[in-house]
């Protein structure tokens, strides 16, 4: 008998661990990560602009904008990022589940951007301009559940400020 030990399972093994130690891997295993590297879903990160996303029509006073809108955690997280351009009437509209503080930075954004955070009504509560691929945090005053970009300027150049009413689907009946 030699004094090297034998795995517990006969089967693939997962190699790279330190001091040459090995784990046993199940077939199912190795495929599902195999499937999963193949679809690009492990380590893909986005770099492409996200132009295919829900679209609503809001209003501010008699200023009409076509807003993206970006409602699910992965579209959030990309937000505006890697865009070149974007029309003056066009944005983006966050919705979260809930209203709670929110933050925004513009890691991978190269558009200067206002965000206006805003209530569950309509209103909003406070602007931010956003200064293209920092990390600096721009935050809600109050919790809110939504969060729409504009390119910078807009708002100023229109006469929006904290306290002006949006209107459009997401804050009719509220």
């Amino acid at each position: 008998m030699t004094d090297q030990k034998k795995p517990a399972a006969a089967g693939f093994f997962l190699s790279g661990l330190p001091l040459g130690q090995n784990l046993p891997m199940n077939p199912i295993a190795i495929g599902l990560i195999s499937l999963a590297a193949l679809s690009g879903q492990l380590s893909h990160a986005q770099t492409a602009p996200q132009m295919d996303l829900p679209r609503s029509k809001l209003s501010a006073g008699m200023h009409l904008i076509d807003a993206q809108v970006a409602a699910t955690p992965e579209q959030r997280s990309t937000g505006l990022m890697f865009r070149r351009e974007m029309p003056m009437a066009e944005g983006m509209l966050f919705v979260f589940e809930q209203a709670s503080p929110q933050c925004f930075w513009m890691k991978n954004t190269l558009l200067p951007l206002t965000a206006a955070f805003v209530a569950d009504d309509g209103t909003i509560v406070n602007l931010a301009d956003m200064k293209p691929q920092t990390t600096d945090s721009h935050c809600s005053a109050q919790p809110v559940r939504y969060v729409l970009e504009m390119n910078q300027g807009w708002f100023a150049k229109k006469g929006i400020k904290a306290g002006f009413k949006l209107g459009g689907k997401p804050f009719d009946n509220r």
